[in-house]
């Protein structure tokens, strides 16, 4: 049987061509956002959940060999996708052969790198220092080949802007993940209850793509006919290769330098902040590339979603890290408990560097959905080598400093990005400089006074009533920016978006 005849008419239209036209492309983009924003923010609210109940169950070891491992699988993760995930999200058109063709190849490389890493596990145990290490990698190795399996059933729906059921699987998989890990955390079964968690994460995940794209890989087309995706697959995966230690080089230094108390410190940090936030990024990436590869022929169409982009990032995520920075003491106090205060200057110190890396987050897009993945690999290795420098030189001063040190990287590198992009492509640098600033002017002054009124003010209050003053605070003076006629102009079009999402829901 051919895989022609394995996919049902209603279901496979896609692996020919993607999914919206000049029309409607515009509305789907807006529904799309919205799915997505609010699917991330039940994500979040799920990991502020779990990160505040494990915390309390588990101690800093636990989350610190655990995150030893994770930051080694990560690297493993972005070779068994090799960059054909997006591939087949970007191109003009993907029959169902190639389509079959790129699920055999995600699952090859999963399968190879689930064998290196279960009989790698006792090297991992040898360079880092703790034996634990062997049980837990070898159990986590089995991740690469679930994954592998996964990423074409969940490139198709993207591909086909399917952003409800990509939302419904994450979210449901997260839930069981979680839930399993509260259970085993509390029958006292340590850092495996966070292993179970990535476990069945990943193979939950797998099961509802599977059901939601009824589809079976059969006969493959020859390599030849996916080169071009392998090719552009390549440079992306050598680009986010580089990309992941330039946002793990703080996890590696301190695992090498320090021990695995203060890695399980900084890691509650990096999850209870960035996490989330990445969780709110990341998956616009899902909305935007496709999006804007449909229209890269219209560069004036294209940076002008480019540009409202950046606006509604920085109108949204800005502030809730501008809070992050000025509540951070009562923050840990409340969702991790006592025994956790050294994690405050580190979610401060991360806040600033969330905020400089969502200013610069919308060139990645334009990189995909262009195909220029070879010149996004050589800015990367310049980005990295700016985190290295800095987060050496912090880790000089602990861990505290390792924080400073990467909040500092992205500060240097976002305006060497902005400059970069426009060397090689038709790119809309000014508008972004002068949205960047305005987005800048409420968000400084914002955290600023928000911290001022926690030190000065309500330190004594409770963590809860701490964090309400200090984000009224900030929303006075989001308000009073609103004044200036550029930035309540850019306030009414983020405004005006969001109403677009949710009336095309």
């Amino acid at each position: 049987m051919t895989a022609q005849q394995d996919i049902p008419p209603h279901a496979d239209h896609e692996a020919d061509r993607p999914a919206g036209n000049d029309g409607s492309l515009g509305r789907t983009a807006a529904r799309g956002a919205s799915v997505v924003y609010v699917g991330q923010g039940l994500r979040i609210v799920l990991q502020i959940v779990s990160v505040s109940v494990l915390a309390r169950l588990l101690s800093p070891s636990d989350y610190g060999l655990i995150a030893i491992v994770i930051a080694v699988v990560g690297v493993g993760e972005i070779f068994r996708d090799f960059g054909l995930s997006t591939a087949a999200i970007q191109a003009p058109s993907l029959s169902r052969h190639q389509r079959a063709t790129l699920f055999w190849l995600n699952t090859a490389i999963g399968a190879v790198l689930t064998v290196v890493v279960f009989f790698g596990a006792p090297v991992i145990a040898m360079i880092f220092g703790y034996d634990q290490l062997i049980g837990i990698a070898r159990a986590l190795s089995f991740t690469f080949l679930i994954n592998g399996m996964m990423a074409q059933y969940r490139a198709s729906l993207v591909r086909r802007l399917r952003f409800k059921e990509t939302t419904f699987s994450d979210l449901a998989a997260q839930f069981v993940g979680i839930a399993a890990a509260f259970v085993a955390a509390a029958l006292g079964a340590g850092y495996w209850a966070l292993v179970l968690q990535q476990l069945l994460q990943a193979a939950i995940g797998l099961l509802i793509l599977v059901l939601l794209n009824r589809w079976l890989p059969r006969q493959p087309a020859p390599l030849a006919a996916v080169r071009p995706m392998i090719n552009y697959g390549w440079n992306l995966a050598g680009s986010q290769l580089i990309g992941y230690l330039n946002s793990n080089v703080d996890t590696l230094v301190i695992s090498l330098r320090f021990n695995a108390a203060s890695l399980g410190l900084y890691n509650r940090g990096f999850q209870l902040l960035m996490r989330p936030l990445n969780q709110m990024r990341g998956p616009t990436n899902n909305v935007a590339v496709p999006v804007l590869a449909r229209v890269q022929d219209d560069i004036q169409r294209s940076n002008g979603y480019v540009v409202r982009g950046q606006l509604v990032l920085g109108y949204t995520l800005v502030p809730i890290l501008a809070l992050a920075f000025a509540a951070a003491q009562p923050a840990v106090a409340l969702f991790l408990g006592p025994g956790w205060s050294t994690v405050a200057p580190i979610i401060a110190a991360l806040a600033v560097a969330g905020a400089f890396e969502t200013l610069a987050y919308v060139g990645s897009w334009v990189y995909q959905a262009r195909g220029l993945t070879p010149q996004l690999l050589r800015y990367t290795l310049i980005s990295l080598a700016i985190k290295i420098a800095c987060v050496l030189i912090g880790s000089n001063f602990g861990i505290i400093g390792v924080a400073i040190g990467y909040a500092v990287a992205p500060g240097i590198g976002w305006p060497i990005s902005l400059w970069w992009l426009a060397r090689i492509t038709p790119y809309p640098r000014n508008q972004l400089w002068a949205g960047a600033g305005r987005i800048l002017a409420c968000a400084v002054p914002a955290a600023v006074v928000g911290r001022l009124v926690i030190d000065l003010g309500v330190s004594g209050l409770p963590s809860v009533l701490q964090i309400l003053i200090a984000a009224a605070s900030i929303a006075v003076v989001y308000l009073v920016g609103c004044l200036v006629g550029p930035i309540r102009r850019d306030v009414a079009s983020v405004l005006s978006l969001a109403r677009k999402a949710v009336a095309a829901r």
